[in-house]
């Protein structure tokens, strides 16, 4: 039989209760802070881009003037940047995943030495890169001028993560020792990464995705090199509005970048959340 709490013990437990609440509270002024210093800049941008004038301030009037200025100027740009986010995001499914794979498969002296090859763009500056890029292939071509330029770009730096996400889900799930059982069954390599490796390692590769989708659409120091007045981004026309535009218009082109940004990043949030929920529960439905 458990002996009971002596009352001499509740007066000590109830002594504890304003330390912790205490703590709370510090923890809850500190994550506030946190929260004011990180997300503040970013709603007094958003209600520049919405004032009729930024040094009045809001008794000048709120107007979406500013914002429809921005499309008629750089909207080209917007409708790149996603065009250069997706085709960098389907060259690294297709050659990241497959990598991650090997590199999970294959450990040794090669596969690390290739792991820390690939993660050589994100340790150089990008303006190394990108000058490396331009004196390499630069003359190839009508490449310096096209788009494809600065997907190259984008995939050298964002590869690295994709198969950095996506190899750290395989190594957990265990998934060569399932690729071995499904080996001695008869099914073909093919047909195993397929169905097997990908599916298990869903959450990693979505997780990658997210990670290559946000690092494109938001890339400066690489695109500002790489791209021509034909092939400017999203992020290369919001340094230009400010450095030529009224702070309105600019902070107005903050106002889009967000609105452009945060469905992607919400959508693919979801998708790796319900891809990790299904595979915690998958066991437990298994007979």
């Amino acid at each position: 039989m458990a002996p009971s709490s002596s009352p001499s013990s509740r007066p000590a437990a109830r002594a504890a209760l304003p330390g912790d609440k205490l703590a709370f509270r510090l923890g809850l002024a500190a994550t506030l802070a946190v929260a004011a210093f990180l997300i503040g800049p970013v709603v007094l941008s958003v209600l520049a881009g919405l004032t009729s004038n930024y040094f009045v301030g809001l008794s000048s009037g709120l107007t979406l003037r500013w914002v429809a200025q921005v499309w008629d100027l750089y909207a080209s740009t917007i409708w790149r940047s996603l065009l250069v986010a997706a085709m960098t995001l389907a060259v690294c499914l297709l050659a990241g995943v497959p990598a991650a794979w090997a590199l999970t498969l294959k450990r040794g002296r090669v596969a690390r030495a290739f792991e820390e090859l690939l993660t050589l763009p994100v340790a150089v500056p990008g303006l190394a890169t990108a000058l490396a890029l331009i004196v390499s292939w630069g003359t190839a071509g009508g490449l310096r001028g096209s788009v494809m330029f600065i997907v190259i770009g984008h995939v050298l730096f964002t590869l690295p993560f994709m198969v950095r996400s996506a190899a750290a889900s395989m190594a957990m799930g265990g998934l060569a020792a399932l690729d071995e059982a499904a080996a001695t069954l008869g099914a073909a390599r093919l047909h195993r990464f397929l169905h097997i490796v990908v599916p298990n390692a869903a959450p990693g590769i979505l997780t990658g995705a997210l990670t290559v989708l946000t690092l494109s659409v938001g890339e400066f120091n690489l695109t500002w090199l790489l791209h021509t007045p034909l092939t400017q981004t999203l992020p290369v026309g919001l340094a230009d509005s400010y450095a030529s535009m009224r702070l309105e218009v600019a902070s107005a082109y903050t106002l889009v970048f967000l609105l452009m940004l945060m469905p992607l990043l919400l959508g693919l949030q979801w998708l790796a959340a319900r891809a990790t929920g299904e595979r915690r529960a998958s066991p437990k439905d298994s007979p």
